[in-house]
């Protein structure tokens, strides 16, 4: 799949008669919220980790040098915690070209922190996409984020910015804590 995913986002979803929509974050979304809504609420989807297994040559590095930023990758009773957007569907033009980068939408069941549920749309970036970057130690996630620079400014920003996201939103994520401890030592 191409790395520029905006117009293949624009056929998976009709919004036609739709006057709002749920909008799940659990990366940058969580504290770069440039762009409107119309309630948000901290919430958890079941099934997925939030992992840096994406690589970013068009915010947080270059084509030469890709940055990492997180997608969600499927693991059986794992429970990723981010924030809802209620949104009105003409966000989806900034935000498909914000999310441009491999990453398409989704369809997925949310759970708010006083239990009611509802489906909402997430962006991920999955393996066949062409700026895919997967698995690889901490270490070496923690060294190329601390190398990286792009548009948006440093990848090490992004994670720390998303680490202090996270602590607020009382998520206790190992694998961002990880990499984020790595950076500081």
């Amino acid at each position: 799949m191409s790395v520029n995913t905006i117009e293949h986002n624009r056929t998976r979803q009709n919004f036609d008669g739709v006057s709002s929509v749920w909008l799940f974050g659990y990366g940058s979304l969580i504290y770069k919220v440039d762009f409107p809504f119309l309630e948000q609420q901290p919430a958890s989807i079941e099934g997925w980790v939030r992992r840096f297994w994406q690589g970013s040559h068009d915010h947080r590095g270059t084509r030469e040098a890709p940055g990492r930023v997180v997608t969600l990758i499927e693991q059986p009773g794992a429970v990723c915690k981010g924030m809802a957007y209620r949104v009105s569907p003409d966000v989806f033009e900034h935000l498909d070209h914000r999310e441009k980068n491999g990453y398409l939408r989704f369809s997925t069941a949310m759970t708010f922190d006083d239990g009611r549920q509802e489906q909402g749309l997430v962006y991920i970036a999955t393996e066949d996409n062409e700026a895919f970057l997967g698995h690889a130690p901490d270490a070496d996630i923690a060294l190329q984020i601390s190398r990286s620079v792009g548009p948006s400014g440093r990848n090490d920003e992004y994670l720390l910015k998303l680490a202090e996201a996270l602590r607020h939103l009382g998520d206790d994520d190992p694998h961002v804590f990880a990499i984020e401890a790595m950076l500081s030592a």
